[in-house]
């Protein structure tokens, strides 16, 4: 049903059926369902207009070469004018505009020009939109589709050539013996991604700033990106420079940053250290927001993401008022009601401080972690070690990824009132058991002997080898800036 917004009031049509012709008002009213459209007032406006311009060129509304010559005007002439008078009062439209658009009483060149936030209504062009008008394709979600073998373009660049990958997530360094994880490309149905361009993004951020702003999960995603952008870069034109939470990659001859913030909970927590973190007695302060935030002004481009460490159970412990508060006020909450409030505040947080009009913000859904082989039939006791291929059944979904998570952000973005763009990445990745970096990384600790009897027990599975996965985050990333209406 159309609300009344959607709809000529009832006293309206009364009053046209009082005063109009009857061949005219009969007309309009077999074609109301021309002016109610769900999609918006302004598309109202534009079915309104359409209309009438259908109605006032037809022949029957034009007088005729005799009525002219007797200087006879007909009474339909002045019932289309106090039709459009009607509207144009009711709808707060430029009856003089509206008088020379339809009825080419003037020239061409003095036609209405929509203003500039109707031109952007109509385009519908987000910031650092390069594609055509034309390219937005019917049913294609690209966060659906299948992984497709590639060995011609994958990897996108060379481990060894990358001096910025830590040696967390240096596989291949570190001694991994396969390479299929590499070689695996993500194609939605319907639809291709678009190649990411190095130089294209580069170009996009010359004179700016891009930030990730997370946890490590993040921060492998941020690597990813400098790793793209390095090896397009001239020779000893980039750097990078890591100073307590914040690190920031340079491209020097495009004056161009990339950056990454370590907040885990996005909100002020005691996790904030940014090398001394591993604290079991996790709590977040409510309503902190700023406490990050205020690093993060300025920026053009920015990528959230929050997830791993709001998973201590079922409830958050939450503080009330300051940490240096002698006696703290901490209470318990749901995961998903402390979730929940994390995101609020974030969104918060961006419509205050973030022009809309110049910059995007993106969300990055939770990455799955492959800790139980049994969620995919295998043994128990299992996990990732020793996968080298991926999950095929469509339909998996692991222990370890909160359903009740994702109908949280579904909620929260539904709800929130500025665009954020989500990068839904957590089904795509969740087939991808054998992309982890497993036991294949730096280990900060001398292994104990039982731990080398059972590598499963070291096994990382929850972040991922670079190159790779990470990468096509970064592809998707990649298309929702420059192509959003794919």
């Amino acid at each position: 049903m159309f609300t009344h917004h959607h709809r000529l009031h009832h006293h309206h049509l009364h009053f046209l059926k009082k005063n109009m012709p009857k061949g005219l008002i009969v007309d309009f009213l077999q074609h109301e369902d021309s002016f109610c459209i769900i999609e918006g007032f302004s598309d109202y406006r534009l079915q309104l207009h359409t209309r009438m311009k259908q109605l006032i060129s037809s022949s029957s509304f034009l007088p005729t070469s005799s009525m002219l010559r007797k200087a006879q005007i007909s009474p339909y002439f002045f019932s289309l004018l106090l039709l459009i008078l009607l509207v144009s009062v009711l709808h707060s439209q430029d009856f003089l505009g509206m008088i020379g658009w339809q009825l080419h009483l003037y020239p061409a060149h003095q036609a209405h020009v929509p203003t500039a936030v109707e031109e952007k209504k109509k385009n519908k062009r987000l910031p650092f939109d390069v594609g055509d008008d034309g390219q937005e394709v019917r049913g294609c979600d690209i966060f659906s589709g299948r992984w497709v073998w590639d060995d011609s373009t994958r990897p996108l660049y060379d481990e060894s050539d990358c001096p910025y990958i830590p040696p967390q997530l240096t596989c291949r360094e570190r001694g991994r013996p396969d390479q299929a994880y590499l070689y695996w490309r993500w194609h939605p149905l319907g639809c291709s991604l678009p190649s990411f361009n190095a130089t294209l993004m580069l170009e996009a951020l010359r004179g700016k700033r891009m930030m990730f702003v997370g946890d490590s999960l993040n921060r492998g995603q941020f690597t990813s990106m400098i790793c793209l952008l390095h090896s397009v870069a001239p020779p000893n034109a980039t750097s990078l420079h890591t100073s307590g939470s914040l690190s920031v990659f340079t491209a020097k001859e495009y004056n161009a940053t990339v950056e990454f913030y370590w907040a885990p909970f996005l909100l002020e927590s005691n996790s904030d250290d940014a090398i001394v973190h591993r604290i079991s007695d996790r709590f977040v302060r409510e309503g902190s927001i700023n406490k990050h935030g205020k690093h993060w002004k300025g920026v053009d481009i920015m990528v959230f993401n929050t997830y791993l460490w709001w998973m201590t159970g079922l409830k958050m412990k939450i503080l009330r008022g300051s940490f240096d508060d002698e006696v703290k006020d901490i209470y318990e909450a749901s995961t998903e009601e402390a979730y929940m409030m994390g995101l609020q505040g974030m969104m918060k947080w961006v419509k205050m401080n973030m022009d809309l009009h110049r910059t995007r913000v993106f969300f990055v859904t939770m990455s799955p972690s492959h800790e139980k082989s049994v969620d995919w039939g295998g043994e128990t006791g299992g996990n990732c070690y020793n996968q080298t291929t991926m999950i095929t059944d469509p339909n998996y979904w692991g222990s370890d990824c909160r359903k009740s998570i994702m109908q949280v952000i579904r909620e929260a973005f539904s709800e929130a009132g500025v665009p954020i763009t989500v990068l839904n990445i957590t089904q795509l990745s969740a087939y991808r058991r054998d992309a982890h970096t497993s036991i294949y990384k730096k280990q900060w600790s001398p292994l104990t002997p039982e731990q080398l009897a059972n590598p499963a027990s070291y096994a990382d599975c929850v972040h991922w080898c670079l190159p790779g996965l990470q990468d096509v985050w970064n592809e998707l990333l990649f298309t929702k800036l420059f192509f959003p209406r794919l």
